[in-house]
């Protein structure tokens, strides 16, 4: 992956700038705040942009560390979600009966 010149960012840096600039916004830091009870952290963003910028003007060994380090922990960190559901083998054996009536009608 990092051979030299032929290695590209995981990303445009034009994705990054995306990423950062909705961090940033009124509409995800309000969605941000009432679902996890914090400011939401866009240094990181930030950081990726600057260093994605660092390796397309001076082609930078400490911008492409950076850059892979950081989505390396991003995909880690979206793989540490457990599913939610668990899927099933089989359908339910009683899934064809109807359902109970409700005893309050």
């Amino acid at each position: 992956m990092a051979d030299g010149g032929c290695w590209r960012p995981p990303r445009p840096c034009e994705a990054y700038r995306a990423e950062w600039e909705l961090c940033r916004s009124a509409g995800h830091f309000l969605h941000h705040y009432y679902v996890h009870g914090e400011r939401p952290a866009c240094e990181q963003w930030r950081r990726d942009l600057a260093s994605c910028r660092e390796w397309e003007e001076r082609r930078s060994a400490e911008a492409q560390r950076s850059l892979c380090e950081s989505e390396r922990a991003r995909v880690q960190a979206a793989r540490k979600h457990a599913l939610v559901w668990a899927p099933r083998q089989s359908p339910p054996a009683d899934w064809h009966l109807p359902l109970p009536q409700e005893k309050d009608e």
